[in-house]
């Protein structure tokens, strides 16, 4: 396979995504395995391609002062090699300006047009002459736009924010879904403690250092691949956010327990409910796509985890065989996923309002089809990686309008007190938020069905 520079292996990612419709971090972990560069090309690229896809709306808009024709009007591979100059730019003051614009021209003899050379070096080099000038919509005159295009987010969702957070807030959360989300990983106590999944990952040459809420995590820096951990392969950890973490610790269901998890696969927060039971009981995983419960299951053995038994089946629709059988509950639902925009770059340009809808519908049945299946006195935690009022508070006080036989319970026991930024902890629910709590958007809510 002939060697392409970082440059070139993130115009090829952002192709994949415009032209393909690929998710950005499929497209990037198909276009490393197939060019197989180096560490720091690696890296670049990943900054690059992620930056680029994440900034499309300031972008766009930066270009279309430099530009005649609309960009539409250009071919996937000048727009995007465009984009990738302007991110440069904007957002990388390391990056040397001149190469920025020579590795563009240069992109641009190879895969664009005759004509294009000069067309591209002459659009960067007027950027990088005028980037300074580049004023954004002032924030009182028109606080929506001035901030999806500063912070590079949908206007709909910053209007959302807005009536939701107020302007400060707004700020802060756009900020945080632009930088890059940590890498996280779950120690398997199964097999050693953190302390000593710290040490051992140190001795392997990577940064360490221990999350500050949930007991188990560590976030680790300083590795080529995560694939390419022997201590992954040994199971000695599971990638899992913090934030995922504390949603089992707030069901923490005990040894010797019946658990159902409705929306299991590929089986992180399964598999910390078997460790948190000290893989004692048993743990019904169910997942409606059979191929994700491979993941489950390939995970649960890499871990040493033998309790838990997977069923494809939708989780609206539970055998009757499991109605009144669990001791807890663990309800993931499926949901907009705002709540991890900086991990997956692209996103923000995917989700639509009109898409609320069916997702709240969706979550409300599953809801209702995993409460079936828990017995009188036991617990139910309904979870989800967004930070909506209608998926998340709102879709629990409808479930116990339609259901007076539950209630929510006390969150204060089995999470810390510091992260009750609102003090809703007593009340039963916490919403985390990536700016207030340096974690994923999650939010969680246990529910105890009366005795």
């Amino acid at each position: 396979m002939p060697r392409i520079s970082a440059r070139e292996l993130a115009l090829r990612v952002l192709e994949l995504v415009e032209e393909e419709g690929a998710y950005a971090n499929l497209a990037l972990n198909q276009v490393l395995e197939e060019y197989q560069p180096g560490k720091l090309d690696r890296a670049f690229a990943t900054e690059l391609s992620y930056g680029t896809l994440r900034s499309l709306n300031t972008l766009d808009w930066v270009l279309a002062q430099f530009v005649r024709k609309p960009l539409e009007s250009q071919t996937a591979a000048i727009r995007n090699i465009l984009r990738l100059g302007a991110y440069q730019l904007i957002f990388m003051d390391r990056v040397p300006p001149s190469a920025v614009c020579n590795e563009g021209a240069e992109m641009a003899r190879r895969y664009g047009y005759p004509g294009s050379v000069g067309f591209v070096n002459g659009v960067l080099r007027n950027i990088s002459r005028r980037a300074k000038e580049i004023k954004f919509p002032e924030i009182g005159h028109n606080p929506v736009e001035h901030i999806s295009l500063r912070y590079s987010h949908p206007p709909w969702l910053v209007e959302r924010w807005l009536e939701q957070f107020g302007p400060e807030e707004t700020v802060a959360l756009c900020r945080a879904n632009n930088e890059p989300a940590p890498n996280t990983v779950r120690t398997n106590t199964l097999k050693l403690t953190r302390d000593g999944l710290a040490a051992r990952l140190r001795e392997d040459g990577l940064t360490v250092r221990e999350t500050v809420y949930a007991p188990e995590g560590l976030h680790i820096e300083g590795f080529f691949s995560l694939g390419s951990l022997a201590a992954l392969k040994e199971g000695l950890f599971q990638v899992q956010d913090e934030s995922s973490m504390l949603a089992c610790r707030a069901l923490m269901p005990r040894p010797g327990a019946r658990v159902l998890d409705s929306c299991s696969a590929p089986g992180g927060k399964t598999t910390h409910l078997a460790q948190l039971m000290e893989n004692q009981g048993e743990i019904t995983a169910v997942d409606i796509h059979p191929h994700k419960l491979k993941l489950l299951d390939e995970n649960c053995s890499r871990l040493g985890i033998n309790i838990v038994k997977e069923l494809a089946g939708d989780a609206r629709e539970l055998p009757e065989k499991l109605h009144g059988w669990a001791d807890f509950v663990l309800v993931d639902a499926p949901c907009t996923g705002l709540g991890v925009l900086r991990r997956r770059p692209d996103a923000r340009w995917r989700k639509k309002p009109d898409q609320f809808p069916a997702v709240v519908r969706l979550q409300a049945e599953i809801l209702a089809g995993a409460a079936r299946c828990l017995k009188a006195g036991g617990v139910l935690v309904y979870s989800t990686c967004t930070i909506t009022y209608e998926e998340n508070l709102g879709q629990v006080k409808n479930f116990l309008k339609l259901h007076p036989d539950f209630l929510l319970e006390d969150l204060t026991p089995f999470l810390p007190e510091s992260l009750d930024t609102e003090g809703t902890m007593a009340g039963g629910y916490l919403q985390l938020l990536p700016h207030r709590h340096g974690m994923d958007g999650f939010f969680i809510a246990r529910i105890r069905k009366k005795g």
